[in-house]
């Protein structure tokens, strides 16, 4: 490689680490908003969301669906549960199965939760043509790698950060 080559890749090294501080900084920010409007933590509001999506319905399809293990749900559910935003009720049939419903408390929660970053990611990134979308997901998924950080599939469950 001669010094001009060198130098664009420096450069460009520095511009893709900018936007990773970007998106790190944005997420960052959200979380802290999210907090301060509702006493969550972005991995709660996300279970509220999909729980009010799915209506009743058990941990199990809940951490599938967030791509947590059973452990991380576990903890997620009581923590809820204490705070009065989660009901959970034994299954009739099974009584092994606990099935989890909002409150209406949870649901007020949830009425007034700012949409944040996600929301905002999932209006442009569905207004993306398919070719971008997947020319994106392929580009995240290989910095997930660089950065030796496990990529979310949907058969792979990943730890989130603490709640």
């Amino acid at each position: 490689m001669d010094q001009g080559t060198d130098i664009a890749l420096e450069d460009r090294t520095k511009l893709a680490l900018t936007a990773l501080r970007q998106i790190l900084r944005s997420t960052e920010n959200n979380s802290k908003a999210v907090m301060r409007e509702t006493g969550l933590t972005p991995s709660q509001l996300v279970f509220m969301h999909l729980l009010e999506e799915a209506g009743e319905q058990t941990a199990g399809f809940i951490a599938g669906r967030m791509g947590i293990t059973q452990a991380t749900m576990t903890v997620l559910i009581h923590k809820l549960e204490n705070l009065g935003i989660v009901r959970r009720r034994k299954g009739e049939h099974d009584r092994r199965q606990s099935w989890l419903s909002l409150t209406d408390h949870g649901r007020a929660l949830l009425a007034i939760a700012p949409d944040g970053s996600n929301a905002r990611f999932h209006q442009q990134f569905a207004a993306l043509d398919g070719w971008e979308q997947l020319m994106l997901i392929s580009a995240l998924e290989r910095v997930a790698a660089m950065l030796a950080l496990p990529v979310v599939d949907e058969g792979q469950p990943i730890e989130p950060p603490p709640i």
